[in-house]
Order: C-alpha cells, then sequence, then structure tokens
C-alpha cells in the first residue's frame, strides 16, 4: 500500500469521526431527510451534483401524494378547502424564502421557471431610452441567460453585437476581478440601462459581491437583475439591504425542490408596492380580492405577487415547502458554516492528492458557496471513471468537473471519496 493511500485511508477514518459527532450534535446536517442515489453497495453514492439537481427530501413523496388526493376527494373545490385551500399556497413559501434570500416576504414570489422569470424582470425593468439602452453581462455566461438577454435586446429593435456588453475575466484567468467589473460598468455610464449578473457564477463557482456591484450599477444609472440559480439556498444574501432592484431563481438546485422545479423571483418594495411598474400581466398576478370577479382592468397583487401570469401548478409547489421547511429548521449561517468546512476539506485534499486538477473556484471562501471546480485533462473519460466509484459529479465543457459538497446533505466522508476516486482515475 502506498503512503498516499495510507494517507486518504486516514483521511477517510477523520472524516467518519467527524461526519457521527456532527450527527450526534445535530449541527447542519440533514442528511437522513434525504434520498440520495444508491451505488453498487446499496450505500448512498458520494453526490456532489447539487449544483444541478439537489437531492429529494424524504417527505417530498408524501407531500405530493397527499396534494393528488385532495385532488382526488375535492376535485375543484380544493381550491377553497376550509382546511388546506389551494388559493394562494405558494404565499405559504413567502416568509421562508425571505429568509433565505434576505427579502421581506413581500418581495418574493414563486412562479415560473428561471428563464420566463428573467424574460419578466426584463420586460419590467429593460426600458432603452436613447443612448442608455445596453445591457451588460458577466461571463461565463450560463446559455439561456445569454438567450434571454439577446432576445430581450432584439425585441427592443436592438442588436446585440453593439448593445451587449460582455464582461470576461482577464486573458489566462478564469474568474473576474471586482475592479474589473466595477470599471466595466462605469465604462458604459452612460449607456448602460440594465445588468444580469450571475450571484455565484455557474462554471467557476465564484461567488460575486452583490452589495458592491449593484452599488456600481446603480452609480452608474442602470437597474441590477441577478440570478441567483446557484446562490439562493447556498450563500448568504441580503437582497433587501444592499438594494437589489430584482432577482430571480431556480428551486431545484441547491433548494431541492425536484427536477424542472418552479423558479422564485425577488422585486424590491420600491418597485413591488408600485401599481404603476411596467410589467406584463396575467391573471394570477391580479389582487386577489378582485381576481375571481373576472374584471377586464388589471389591478397588480400585491409586492412581487403582482409580477405573478399563471395558475400556479399545485403538486409542485408540495416539495418546494417540504425543502424550504429544512432550510428554516437549519438556518443559511448554520448551512454556511458547514459549507464552508466542506468545501475547504475539499480543497485541501485535491491539493494533496489529486495533482493534475487544477482548482479554478476562489480560494477565499468568502468568494464561494458550496461547488469546487476543477481542470482536468479528459474530462468526460474522467467523470465516466468517478461514475465507476459511486461519485457523482459533473462536466462543464471543455475541461471542467464540478463537484459541490451541499452542506444539507454531504458528509466529510462524501468529500474523502470523490478525491480518492479523482486520485485513482488520473
Amino acid at each position: 500500500m502506498t503512503s498516499t493511500a495510507t494517507t486518504i485511508e486516514a483521511e477517510l477514518e477523520a472524516a467518519i469521526r467527524r461526519d457521527t459527532a456532527d450527527t450526534a450534535d445535530t449541527g447542519a446536517s440533514r442528511r437522513d431527510r434525504f434520498r440520495l442515489p444508491e451505488g453498487r453497495d446499496g450505500r448512498p453514492k458520494a453526490y456532489l451534483a447539487g449544483m444541478s439537481l439537489g437531492a429529494q427530501p424524504t417527505a417530498a413523496r408524501a407531500a405530493v401524494e397527499e396534494r393528488l388526493d385532495a385532488w382526488a376527494r375535492l376535485g375543484v373545490d380544493g381550491w377553497f378547502d376550509p382546511e388546506r385551500p389551494w388559493i394562494d399556497v405558494e404565499r405559504e413559501l413567502a416568509g421562508a424564502t425571505g429568509r433565505i434570500v434576505g427579502a421581506a416576504p413581500t418581495e418574493v414570489t414563486t412562479a415560473n421557471t428561471l428563464s420566463i422569470d428573467l424574460h419578466l424582470l426584463l420586460a419590467s425593468f429593460f426600458r432603452p431610452d436613447g443612448a442608455r439602452r445596453r445591457i451588460l453581462i458577466d461571463a461565463p455566461t450560463f446559455p439561456s441567460d445569454r438567450y434571454v438577454v439577446e432576445s430581450q435586446l432584439r425585441h427592443h429593435g436592438l442588436d446585440p453585437a453593439s448593445d451587449l456588453v460582455v464582461v470576461r475575466p482577464r486573458e489566462g484567468e478564469d474568474t473576474l476581478r471586482p475592479d474589473d467589473l466595477d470599471a466595466a460598468i462605469d465604462r458604459q455610464r452612460d449607456e448602460l440601462a440594465v445588468a444580469v449578473l450571475a450571484g455565484v457564477n455557474f462554471a467557476t463557482g465564484q461567488a460575486i459581491d452583490i452589495r458592491r456591484h449593484t452599488a456600481a450599477i446603480h452609480a452608474a444609472g442602470g437597474i441590477a437583475i441577478w440570478d441567483l440559480a446557484h446562490g439562493a439556498g447556498n450563500v448568504s444574501l441580503a437582497l433587501h439591504d444592499d438594494d437589489v432592484d430584482a432577482a430571480a431563481w431556480c428551486t431545484y438546485k441547491y433548494l431541492n425542490s425536484g427536477p424542472g422545479a418552479l423558479a422564485q423571483l425577488f422585486v424590491h418594495e420600491r418597485f413591488a408596492a408600485r401599481a404603476d411598474t411596467p410589467r406584463l400581466a396575467g391573471w394570477w398576478g391580479n389582487d386577489p380580492a378582485t381576481r375571481f370577479r373576472m374584471a377586464e382592468t388589471f389591478d397588480p397583487g400585491p409586492g412581487a405577487d403582482g409580477f405573478r401570469v399563471s395558475t400556479p401548478p399545485i403538486l409542485s409547489l408540495a416539495p418546494i415547502a417540504v425543502s424550504l421547511a429544512l432550510f428554516d429548521e437549519v438556518g443559511m449561517a448554520a448551512l454556511r458554516e458547514r459549507s464552508i468546512a466542506l468545501t475547504g476539506a475539499l480543497e485541501r485534499l485535491i491539493d494533496a492528492h489529486v495533482p493534475d486538477a487544477t482548482i479554478i473556484t476562489p480560494r477565499d471562501p468568502a468568494q464561494r458557496g458550496s461547488q469546487v471546480t476543477i481542470r482536468v485533462r479528459d474530462a468526460h473519460a474522467r467523470l465516466a471513471a468517478l461514475e465507476a466509484f459511486d461519485v457523482v459529479a459533473d462536466v462543464r465543457e471543455p475541461d471542467l468537473i464540478r463537484l459541490a459538497p451541499v452542506p444539507m446533505y454531504c458528509s466529510f466522508e462524501d468529500v474523502v471519496r470523490a478525491v480518492d476516486a479523482l486520485r485513482q482515475t488520473a
């Protein structure tokens, strides 16, 4: 047995002891409240893919079945059932959602999907006027965000070739320098209409200083919209206090709400509380007091609810409620503390045992969430080899492997298993 293998074995023993102690004092882990994919030996796989799709809370199945039963028993009367009415069930999520993202309950709502919500927000806040008609984004950009932004520009008769500003890392670097982003925003101060930035980058895992860059956008005369697909439930957020104008995020990554689950959005109260804020309207955004009067005139509901459009999918809301209850139980502060410990362990072990891997995620815990991205040769072949060791991760082209030890359900043992698999598949 090599000395490296012996070291890995010692790391594994230490990780198991640490996990046992964490479970004994309850900590932030809720691993026993999730169903994780099983490996060949019947044990849970090392599931480090929560940045793509979160694991299933064990209570999700019963929650959906309860809604199915209500549908069978009550039919259309389920909307106004005296015990558990569906009519505004998404409002039940607002308090927990606000606590996760740092917002008042009236500033958040659950509706649509992420790309749709970004379109809706841009329809409200991208109002090109003369020279002030540019949209600024950061790179690498998740493709859907880029498609949304370019199509919005074209919708207004503008040309992405001249009116889309893309801020990229410097040549030879993987992540954005904060000063470079601020400088790029400032250079557009006469033309900037909106900036659409990722709170946590999907590829590199870099977390952006939302307060700082929102202030820079406002100083340049622009509106700040944040895509928090990889931020909500992952990093500490204070959307209201950071003066963010609007934001949107999916719930199926760190919020563990199921594949293709509904998204959520935030609109700061200075806009959400105003009936004259432009918006694309639909009847579920209408004031609940008048919604069923079938009025011909749209009267927006209070707060972010006035940005909803369509009848909510009641079955899909059930797992979201289950997951948010777990976040309320643990709290974001405890989850962040555990996340920093898990990613720190992963970083240290990769440095020590996987010499062919280059970590591109920032080393500073304040600049990352639960994701650590590495660059390796033959990433797809390496990922297939990891699967053989019952480690679940994913690839982003051309040569990146993303690993996310999500604090709610991943363990320190998972981290060691993943590094051991990377070591053996080098």
